[in-house]
């Protein structure tokens, strides 16, 4: 028979798993936020820096990169080419390893183009992001980031006209 002393030894872990849960959902959706929000002026690298370790590494169709500043400069080149982004994941999947984590979301993303003659159009995408994370002195930090592509749909920009998606 257990004692109460293993009851709550126990009970002390399955709190552990929730809070890191919790806490990892909190970050990636403050990451997905942080895309639609982030308009390429102010301190990025200061905003990012509470989402990710200092040598994150970040893999996506549109570029390669390591670190937040050169984040931050990406995601200055890739909003630059839209009026308006919207980032929506679910389907968080996280798998915990002590003090690493992996998460796992589905995303679809709208990208809407800047305005033109006509309507403003919009370029939709859908996959799955996959980031990697680890238990700070801060907290939990995303330190690799990659999103893979599904399926798109809509107007492409010309200078996307050569990127697999």
């Amino acid at each position: 028979m257990p004692s109460t002393y293993d009851d709550i030894a126990e009970l002390r872990d399955q709190i552990r798993i929730l809070r890191d849960r919790a806490e990892l959902r909190e970050l990636f959706d403050r990451y997905v936020t942080a895309l639609d929000t982030f308009d390429g002026t102010g301190p990025d690298e200061a905003r990012f820096a509470t989402l990710f370790t200092e040598g994150a590494t970040f893999a996506f169709p549109i570029g390669v990169c390591t670190g937040v500043e050169a984040f931050a400069a990406l995601q200055r080149e890739a909003r630059g080419r839209w009026a308006r982004t919207h980032h929506v994941s679910a389907n968080h999947s996280i798998t915990l390893d002590g003090d690493r984590a992996v998460v796992r979301a589905q995303q679809v993303t709208t990208h809407v183009h800047h305005a033109g003659a006509g309507p403003a159009a919009h370029f939709d995408v859908g996959g799955h992001t996959e980031a990697r994370a680890v238990r700070t002195a801060d907290g939990w930090r995303l330190s690799h980031v990659s999103f893979r592509v599904v399926w798109d749909s809509g107007v492409r920009l010309p200078e996307l006209a050569g990127v697999r998606l």
